[in-house]
């Protein structure tokens, strides 16, 4: 290497070292390696792909391969990834689900582009199309039984805080009406086979149900639903607070997957069925609910046992298999967050149909 890009190496290096351009602008992934200089963000590869579809907006390059000269590193300089968060994140809905490199494609194109391309979020209260409180419309929806998808009306209103679904088009009264409180919605591109699948949960009957969603354009499954229903990415990641009940669980990758009340579904005959095969009920510390590492004696060790969780329970101990030690951590961190919790008399009520369904 030359002594001149030697220096113009060195100078970009000490640019990126600026706190706040150590990590991707737009999904929080260390050590960048592109760089929008219109915007004046550093971002990760990912990122940078979505930004190379808005040209108009974005321009990219590498900080490794690309040649860069003292006027352009100024200008990162002068702006950085602190800068446009500033900017470009001023006013972000407290709803508003903001993604990180663990989610899916579509949430993090939609998030870029609602930042930098619609420009959602740089003045307050600016009105979105997804926060009018109303939205109707149609989104491919998985058969309970034949397992197609079929076209199907929704109407999500957030004044009575009900999401509805239609069998036809000109029926009058709808197949469900679902509560949106008791509702978690989750991005499932590979469950689901399509790029904007989108997995509800909700509680019927305090029993799990799923329905298995997606919309040949990603803009409306991320737009509509999720921003109203709160959001948990793949991963599970949790959404403000201020937009999810305290009674949601993760969703994520362990042997089961969890419901929207205190309740953790365990493993489906198959990855879509609408149904769970069994629920485990999670309370408070103080009425004899604990989590525990490992699990319980007998229980083979090594191999895929070796990430194990062991609910505790009054009646009896549940055993649980994660496929990381990074994993099992995190599920403890959130059923612990449950179990300190106070138990509402609602939630007294589902403990006790849980107990007699027994």
């Amino acid at each position: 290497m030359s002594a001149e890009k030697e220096r113009i190496f060195r100078a970009l290096k000490d640019v990126v070292q600026i706190p706040g351009n150590g990590i991707c602008a737009d999904c929080g992934l260390p050590e960048p390696e592109w760089a929008s200089t219109t915007l004046g963000i550093f971002i990760c590869l990912n990122c940078s792909g979505i930004h190379r579809n808005i040209p108009d907006v974005s321009i990219i390059k590498s900080l490794l391969l690309d040649p860069w000269n003292d006027s352009q590193i100024q200008h990162m300089a002068s702006l950085g990834n602190e800068a446009a968060k500033r900017k470009y994140e001023a006013f972000v809905p407290a709803y508003y689900y903001v993604p990180t490199y663990r989610d899916c494609q579509v949430l993090l194109e939609q998030w870029i582009r609602s930042k930098y391309e619609r420009k959602d979020f740089i003045v307050e209260n600016k009105p979105l199309a997804y926060a009018t409180g109303y939205r109707e419309g149609f989104l491919w929806k998985r058969g309970r039984d034949n397992g197609q998808f079929l076209n199907r009306k929704f109407i999500l209103t957030e004044g009575d805080g009900i999401l509805k679904y239609f069998t036809k088009t000109d029926a009058k009264v709808p197949k469900a009406m679902i509560k949106v409180d008791n509702v978690n919605a989750t991005f499932q591109p590979i469950k689901i086979g399509n790029p904007n699948g989108l997995q509800l949960m909700y509680l019927k009957d305090n029993s799990t149900r799923n329905i298995f969603l997606y919309h040949d354009e990603g803009k409306v499954s991320h737009r509509v639903i999720p921003q109203r229903l709160g959001l948990f990415g793949p991963s599970g990641h949790h959404p403000p607070a201020s937009c999810v009940p305290r009674n949601k669980v993760r969703a994520g990758p362990t042997s089961p997957c969890s419901s929207g009340s205190l309740v953790l579904a365990a493993s489906w005959k198959i990855r879509n069925d609408a149904y769970a095969r069994g629920e485990v009920f999670i309370g408070s510390s103080d009425n004899g609910y604990a989590v525990k590492e490992g699990l319980p004696p007998g229980t083979p060790a090594g191999g895929s046992w070796q990430h194990g969780i062991t609910i505790v329970t009054p009646d009896r101990d549940f055993p649980f298999i994660c496929e990381t030690e990074r994993d099992r951590q995190e599920w403890m961190s959130v059923f612990n967050g449950v179990m300190v919790q106070q138990m509402s008399p609602q939630e007294y009520t589902v403990e006790a149909y849980f107990k007699h369904r027994r």
